[in-house]
């Protein structure tokens, strides 16, 4: 994935130098510069999209948390180019008419072409701003969803833009490569973020049928419904899911499945973290869901060896949980890590007792709070818990900075990276 984004700039980056023509004109070189700018950040945009777009074969193989990384990173990179663009091109303008800035602006702004790319640069840079880790954590995460929908209409206006500028219309066939990405990119966001979803509620009919307390402020809910063995659902994998009922219907959020499918049923583990998820405990039976899945690489299709560390953290116990159940191993080839700051937060405890018992596997709980004298996740801590570490697979689950940690420190304890396979839970 990564070698045909950077493929596909490389192929943007040869068509502008095609068609650039040397010279040494202050003129000319700020707009070659807009040119070069310019096409990458419509290439940019057109990546960011893709990489939302969840497609399941890509959110299989690369990871959704990992694509959510990659977009906020381009996200940057795009802005800047965009940006990067509007300032050379109004340079460049300003140099050939000698107006000053503006002038030379309110002369680019009369092209309806321009006004247009100006106000989706616009609507891109709200989005950028409301994304950014400072901002983010001060606005509902309700408000910071509707905000990012703006992205779809500033891609567009920057569309319209593109498909008249001269590196693109300049050539028949250019100008028809070029749409049809654009084209293609738009069928996959229609066909996987609204007609799947659609058709999805309408063939299994998702309904809730208990909303049971596990802990404090953890509840699972189970949901039932029609063919479900149709999904392929994995353990490991996670749903987008939005529940019909008042104040919560609006929202999809993320939920890893904490048990394997059964008897048509699905159940996810919620800890309240926030409005949205406190509200999931107060569903009542029979709530109407809709579920998008799954989605997620946390599965049994990583695994490279025969033995198996699972390693969660908090929450992210829940799919851990279920790969505890199900993937293949005889005594003493599974092994799972829990860590809580005290044994009252720990979720699904029975659970996992029982399947430690029954598969003869092995479960430890390592407890204290955050920045303690004695680092349960410590290398040599880890050594002492598994002896032969470096002989694992590593499934690692948990929020952000336990997961930062635990993959440094199974790193320095001598575990290739290639073993150790993460998920990152974070709203």
């Amino acid at each position: 994935m990564r070698a045909g984004i950077v493929a596909g700039a490389g192929a943007v980056a040869g068509l502008w130098g095609v068609q650039a023509e040397p010279s040494a004109r202050l003129d000319v070189l700020f707009a070659t510069g807009a040119h070069l700018t310019g096409l990458l950040a419509g290439y940019g945009v057109l990546v960011m999209l893709l990489l939302m777009a969840r497609v399941p074969a890509v959110e299989h193989g690369v990871g959704a948390d990992r694509l959510a990384r990659w977009h906020a990173l381009g996200g940057r990179y795009v802005l800047s180019l965009c940006l990067g663009h509007a300032l050379f091109a109004l340079c460049g303008h300003a140099a050939h008419t000698g107006a000053d800035l503006l002038a030379a602006t309110t002369d680019l702004l009369g092209y309806g072409a321009i006004a247009a790319a100006t106000a989706g640069t616009g609507l891109l840079v709200a989005v950028g701003a409301t994304s950014a880790r400072a901002v983010r954590r001060r606005v509902p995460h309700e408000t910071w969803r509707a905000v990012h929908l703006l992205t779809y209409l500033g891609a567009a206006l920057a569309f319209a833009h593109q498909l008249v500028g001269p590196d693109v219309a300049g050539h028949a066939v250019t100008a028809w490569l070029w749409a049809m990405m654009h084209a293609t990119v738009a069928v996959l966001l229609l066909w996987y973020r609204g007609v799947v979803p659609v058709r999805q509620a309408l063939r299994h009919s998702l309904r809730v049928i208990e909303v049971r307390a596990e802990g404090p402020e953890v509840v699972s809910v189970l949901v039932q419904g029609i063919g479900l063995d149709e999904l392929r659902a994995e353990p490991g994998q996670f749903f987008r899911w939005r529940f019909l009922q008042r104040r919560i219907w609006h929202t999809a959020l993320p939920f890893s499945l904490s048990a394997p499918v059964r008897d048509d049923t699905l159940r996810i583990t919620v800890k309240a973290a926030g409005d949205h998820t406190r509200r999931i405990r107060r569903l009542r039976p029979g709530t109407r869901v809709l579920a998008t899945g799954p989605f997620g690489a946390l599965t049994a299709h990583r695994r490279t060896r025969r033995k198996v560390l699972l390693l969660a953290g908090g929450v992210g116990i829940t799919p851990m949980r279920a790969l505890f159940e199900t993937l293949p191993g005889g005594p003493g080839d599974l092994t799972l890590l829990y860590r809580a700051t005290h044994a009252a937060h720990l979720v699904l405890r029975d659970e996992l007792e029982h399947i430690a018992r029954t598969r003869q596997a092995r479960l430890h709980y390592l407890l204290g709070p955050s920045g303690a004298a004695y680092d349960p996740l410590a290398p040599q801590a880890l050594r002492g818990l598994v002896p032969d570490l470096a002989a694992h697979d590593v499934f690692l689950c948990g929020p952000p900075g336990m997961v930062e940690a635990a993959t440094a420190a199974l790193t320095r304890a001598g575990v290739p990276a290639g073993q150790i396979h993460s998920e990152c839970f974070t709203f």
